[in-house]
This record gives structure tokens, C-alpha cells and sequence, in this order.
């Protein structure tokens, strides 16, 4: 398999991100959740109004990984007051790294993550931070081999359930 092309997304993509962004959160969360839970996030999570507004704006990007024309994973990533916790002007952060579960052993997520690497030195961030569920042990493994540290614990709301994720940050200056 080869490596996959990444190309900014636009609105002009918005049923494609819609689609990438629900099948991806439901391969990675439905088995540790319930199907009403999933249902409401999925609904409400990428409506097609949530994702316009993020896909313009000016302080966010998408950008989708594609295999032979077909999109199989994506990134989000946001910078100052578009960041959802931090939201500190020397940071970047990775909201989302998602890939179809076909593809996981295919170096797409580690072409999203350089991707979002190459974004952070651009726009001369100190750090780049995330959150990750705390169980899903695949993607911190995942970051940790990327040289993340865990820093702190934020809950995140899944429809009724508070789950909570781990806050990693890597430190680039």
C-alpha cells in the first residue's frame, strides 16, 4: 500500500468530512458506548451546521488523508481561541486524528500527525497539545511513541456518559 496523498479540506467537502467523521468516531467509540449515546453525539457531533462553521474558521484546519481518491482518515487541528481547553496563542492543538479502522495499519494517522507537526512549526508554536480518551489505549500508545506527555485529566461529554480524557502536550521550543 502507498502512502496517502493529504489535501486540505474545504466546505466543498462538507458531506465528505460528515461522512469520514462519523464513520471514524463510530469504528473508534461505539463498543465503550451505548447506541443512544453514539446516536445523539453523531447527530449533534458533525451536523452539517457544526462542521460549516468549523470549516470556516480562519482558526481551524482540516486536512484529509486520501488513498487512491478515497478519503480514509482526517485531521482538525486549532489554534488560539478556537482551541477547546487551552486555548494559549504558543500552542496548536490536535482535536482530532481519525482513520478509517481498514486503514490503521497503513501509516495514515502517522502522516496526519507529521501533518499537524509540519502546521505547528509553521505557525512557530511553542506546543502542541490533545486529548485522548482514556480508553483507547491503541491511540495513546500512539502519541507516546510521537513523544507526548500526559499533563492533566479533562471529562468529555458523550451524550449522558462523562468519560474522561487524558491531556498530552509535546514541547517543540
Amino acid at each position: 500500500m502507498h502512502h496517502p496523498h493529504l489535501r486540505p479540506a474545504t466546505l466543498d467537502d462538507l458531506e465528505s468530512l460528515q461522512q469520514i467523521g462519523r464513520t471514524t468516531f463510530f469504528e473508534t467509540f461505539s463498543a465503550g458506548n451505548t447506541e443512544e449515546d453514539m446516536r445523539k453525539y453523531l447527530e449533534e457531533g458533525f451536523s452539517q451546521e457544526k462542521l460549516s462553521r468549523e470549516l470556516a474558521d480562519p482558526n481551524s484546519e482540516f486536512h484529509f488523508a486520501m488513498l487512491d481518491s478515497r478519503v480514509v482518515g482526517y485531521l482538525k487541528i486549532n489554534f488560539g481561541a478556537s482551541q477547546t481547553e487551552l486555548q494559549d496563542e504558543k500552542s496548536v492543538e490536535i482535536e482530532r486524528i481519525y482513520v478509517l479502522k481498514a486503514f490503521h495499519c497503513a501509516k495514515v494517522g502517522q502522516a496526519l500527525f507529521e501533518k499537524a507537526m509540519q502546521i505547528a512549526k509553521r505557525v512557530h508554536a511553542d506546543y502542541v497539545w490533545l486529548g485522548v480518551w482514556e480508553e483507547n489505549p491503541r491511540a495513546i500508545a500512539f502519541y507516546e511513541k510521537n513523544g507526548f506527555v500526559a499533563f492533566d485529566k479533562h471529562v468529555f461529554t458523550l451524550g449522558s456518559s462523562e468519560q474522561t480524557d487524558i491531556m498530552m502536550k509535546l514541547q517543540l521550543s
